[in-house]
């Protein structure tokens, strides 16, 4: 997954020596129904990190605002990683 395209995200993921790593992925609200139409992006964050040895440590949410002409509501979740030693 680029998370370039759909989120600010952390040079650090990876790297050696470094103990956390911090990471944002904006959550779409669906065009129909309720709930986040990209939530698995959110999944594959998470297991991407743990992959290179880092577990979820903390993540919090804002509210976003709307976006685009018919986009609903963005929650922005923040999510902090910690190293596993």
């Amino acid at each position: 997954m680029n998370f370039a395209e759909q989120s600010t995200y952390s040079t650090a993921s990876g790297q050696n020596g470094l103990h956390y790593v911090v990471l944002q992925v904006t959550l779409k609200e669906k065009l129909i129904g309720t709930g986040s139409g990209n939530l698995s992006q959110l999944e594959d964050c998470i297991n991407a990190q743990a992959a290179k040895g880092y577990r979820l440590h903390t993540i919090s949410t804002a509210n976003g605002g709307s976006k685009g002409l018919m986009g609903g509501d963005r929650i922005q979740a923040t999510m902090v990683f910690e190293k596993i030693v």
